[in-house]
């Protein structure tokens, strides 16, 4: 529910926002509002895990989630959908790192392998089919749907967290002890920080008051962080493990991997959308061939972690995705999702071994009682991460697509061999009898298509920029703690 709902309302945005009369920049706030409450709950989690217990915690979410959908798929006006998508991220943040902690403290060891398998699949497959199963629910029954299949799955995790975890005395003199510094610290710097990367391009960066006290804003809320690090007797989050090789390499990785998980998801469709004219639901598809692989590929992974070296596989999953990306450097107005299936499935092996097995590396780098710590920081690190992704492709899109259709309006005058054809042949067919319309006509076609395939060069860019990427970093996977020869991660 919580990796779904990230995506599954970016294929219905234009139609939610028709219907609750909001304008496409106040639109953008749907999915901001909840990437932002999210990635503030999730280092938070483990704390909330001590203060209440694990069972009761999770129980308090997934009815609060369940809940908040509900409001989101009723609301019929912007404020109280921003209030319910507020609402579902802190509480599906909470589900996220809680996840992965189950896995590695509470499963025996023969089963962790096979736990962390059905984590990293999730934590694939929820970005890539949210906006395929947003896409269809809103063009063949209503965008409401999208919001209220969370209602039977709530229903069902409740029943699941009473029956298989087991009740834990809450603490609640941790609320006295807490490191509020470091709590707020935590909530206002990440919080701010990723406004800044959602809404900063939009926002014209500097040129806007708000992103300039956001920023200031995300600083102080960082050195409070800091300060209750050195001076609360139990930091809210132990932000130490991030200094040391083998988790400050996961840590780093997955800042990295999640650029291109959340940003590959949200790139594809926004080109086959705007230039291959593809509706949500088919450009939903060609982006869920992504997680076909991982698909395939989860039922063998106990056996590739018992046998494979694991810095070897987190280096196979980037260059995987390295390549997969330069396959798509070279995009034209002409590219159709046919042309991106056989990358899409080479960037879907990349995503197997480099994401799932660094949930196996996250485990793996920290002693057991810094498991919870390690999980919120790692996922924290990924969704982070694709909020770096977003603001880097909203910026290179505009700038690059700027770029190239002055280069190529530039190198095309009315002397340009074929020009003089094309536009004379337009202002016939565009006229419609009045010349001086027709030419004007045929100019705006003709610059039409200029920013057309300066838009598939943009794209290129972004695809080149992100294989390079993911090529360079290759040398941190073996800076990774291996797993012992033979085990299953678990803990050290």
């Amino acid at each position: 529910m919580a990796t779904i709902d990230t995506s599954v309302v970016s294929a219905s945005l234009p139609t939610i926002q028709g219907e609750i009369g909001a304008s496409q920049t106040e639109g953008t706030w749907i999915s901001t509002a909840y990437l932002v409450a999210e990635i503030v709950m999730i280092p938070l989690a483990g704390w909330f895990d001590r203060l209440l217990g694990l069972r009761t915690f999770l129980m308090i979410c997934t009815v609060l989630f369940t809940g908040f959908s509900i409001l989101c798929g009723l609301s019929g006006s912007l404020g109280v959908m921003i209030i319910g998508r507020i609402g579902q991220g802190f509480t599906g943040g909470a589900m996220i790192p809680t996840a992965l902690t189950i896995v590695s403290t509470m499963l025996p060891p023969a089963q962790r392998s096979i736990g962390i398998a059905l984590f990293g699949f999730t934590a694939v497959f929820g970005p890539v089919a949210g906006p395929i199963l947003g896409g269809y629910l809103t063009e063949n029954y209503s965008w409401h749907y999208a919001f209220f299949i969370n209602i039977p799955l709530g229903v069902g995790l409740l029943a699941l967290l009473i029956v298989g975890l087991p009740a834990k005395k809450a603490q609640l003199g941790l609320i006295a002890e807490a490191d509020w510094l470091g709590i707020g610290g935590l909530a206002l710097g990440l919080g701010a920080l990723t406004v800044v990367l959602e809404e900063g391009q939009r926002e014209r960066w500097l040129e806007s008051p708000l992103i300039a006290r956001l920023i200031v804003a995300s600083l102080v809320g960082f050195a409070l962080l800091i300060v209750g690090q050195l001076t609360a007797k139990s930091p809210v989050i132990r932000l130490k493990i991030i200094l040391t090789r083998a988790f400050g390499s996961v840590f780093v990785l997955s800042l990295i991997v999640g650029s291109a998980l959340y940003g590959i998801s949200y790139m594809l469709p926004q080109f086959l959308t705007s230039l291959a004219d593809y509706n949500a639901f088919q450009s939903g598809q060609v982006t869920f061939i992504i997680g076909v692989p991982s698909l395939l590929m989860m039922t063998i992974f106990p056996i590739l972690e018992k046998h494979l070296d694991l810095r070897i596989a987190v280096a196979l999953g980037l260059a995987f995705y390295g390549v997969g990306c330069l396959l798509n450097a070279h995009l034209t107005i002409d590219t159709t999702g046919v042309n991106f299936a056989f990358s899409m499935i080479i960037i879907g092996f990349g995503q197997f071994f480099a994401l799932i097995f660094l949930n196996s590396a996250s485990t793996s780098a920290v002693d057991q009682k810094y498991a919870e710590d390690a999980s919120g920081l790692f996922n924290a690190a990924r969704n982070l991460g694709g909020s770096f992704g977003l603001a880097v492709i909203t910026s290179m899109r505009e700038n690059r697509t700027w770029f190239h259709g002055e280069r190529y309006a530039e190198n095309v005058t009315g002397n340009t061999l074929g020009a003089q054809d094309l536009i004379t042949q337009n202002v016939a067919q565009l006229g419609m009898g009045d010349p001086v319309a027709g030419l004007e006509r045929s100019y705006s076609t003709l610059n039409t298509t200029f920013q057309n395939a300066g838009t598939a060069l943009a794209f290129s860019d972004i695809f080149f920029i992100f294989g390079t990427m993911m090529l360079i970093s290759i040398p941190l996977a073996f800076m990774l703690k291996p797993l012992p020869k033979g085990e299953s991660s678990q803990p050290a």
